[in-house]
């Protein structure tokens, strides 16, 4: 829904302003009359003859409402209320009324259809004036109101897909985000043929160091963990989540196999870093494993595909002994290569 021009839009340090309305009237006389109405209801009127000189005004002035005579000397009412919509920023809606004397249903809908939203019949009275400026007034303010209630629904509902998409104990991504991200870059993959990879890793004997330390330290530990994996990418198209457990997955669009080597080995780099001690583990220290895999998306292949080959690739680092990094290949399955 678009931004409604009315008095709450003005700024605040200028709480006098007035209402301005935009009178277009060829015939002076009826001009004046207008004008001297909308100045008794404290509106400010904003005076134009002709249909051209209307259109300039509009957007000079960007009054609150247009009261529009149908009958002009250059350009009829309705081209100008064409044009009056034409000059409105997007989103923007500015009432207009039209001034006239003919009463036929073809005129009407004619004024419609051009951009109208209501009539006055001319001569016209200060009553009915008042009246159905009145009533434009109420449904600009319930069109505002609507307006204020969309934005803070469309902020809150931001904000829960923000929610939703994370991990509620380490703060990154989670797995159906993950999931959201790889169908999408396995789409791109197909329209580009560009290679991408994937990355799977697994803190080491994660299980151990649980039992022994406690949830409370092993939770801490994940969170450290994901926080290290989280600042080893350096690229902002690069995506890291939690798996599932001690299990955390990474997405690198337009990386080779290569690059994806790169990028594990600064992460596991980055594990080590944080100097965790784990009584378990025969170096004393939190380490991870790692499976990378790599590949272009194929309309006859699917996305977990890649990730069950960089599991697989997980899967090798880990009874090769742990905290390493072993690569995979879809243009090759069977290959594996231990860094």
């Amino acid at each position: 829904m678009g931004r409604l021009k009315t008095s709450v839009d003005r700024p605040a340090n200028n709480p006098g302003q007035r209402m301005k309305t935009l009178v277009v009237e060829d015939t002076r006389i009826s001009l004046k009359l207008v004008c001297h109405h909308l100045e008794r209801m404290g509106i400010a009127p904003i005076a134009a003859e002709n249909g051209a000189r209307a259109v300039e005004l509009f957007v000079a002035e960007q009054p609150d409402m247009v009261l529009l005579d149908i009958v002009l000397p250059d350009i009829d009412g309705f081209e100008v209320a064409r044009r009056i919509r034409q000059a409105e920023k997007p989103g923007d809606w500015t009432p207009i009324l039209f001034l006239t004397s003919m009463t036929d249903d073809e005129a009407l809908e004619k004024g419609i259809a051009a951009g109208g939203d209501d009539y006055l019949y001319k001569p016209v009275s200060d009553v009915v004036l008042g009246a159905k400026i009145r009533a434009m007034q109420r449904i600009i303010q319930m069109r505002n109101s609507l307006l204020v209630m969309t934005r803070k629904l469309d902020i809150a509902n931001q904000e829960l897909r923000r929610l939703t998409s994370l991990d509620g104990l380490t703060g990154i991504a989670n797995r159906r985000h993950f999931q959201e991200t790889l169908d999408r870059e396995w789409r791109r993959s197909m329209r580009k043929g560009s290679e991408f990879s994937i990355l799977m890793c697994d803190v080491d004997g994660f299980k151990a160091f649980n039992d022994t330390l406690g949830h409370q330290a092993g939770d801490e530990c994940l969170r450290r963990v994901a926080q290290a994996l989280a600042g080893a990418m350096v690229r902002g198209g690069d995506f890291v989540a939690r798996y599932g457990g001690e299990e955390f997955a990474a997405i690198l669009p337009d990386t080779p196999l290569a690059g994806a080597l790169v990028v594990a080995e600064r992460m596991r780099g980055a594990i080590r870093a944080l100097d965790i001690e784990h009584p378990k583990s025969e170096s004393g220290l939190l380490t991870m494993s790692f499976g990378a895999a790599s590949g272009v998306g194929m309309p006859e292949a699917e996305a977990m595909g890649l990730v069950k080959l960089a599991d697989k690739a997980l899967y090798e680092a880990k009874h090769l002994g742990r905290d390493r990094v072993c690569v995979r290949s879809s243009m090759d399955p069977i290959e594996s290569t231990e860094s």
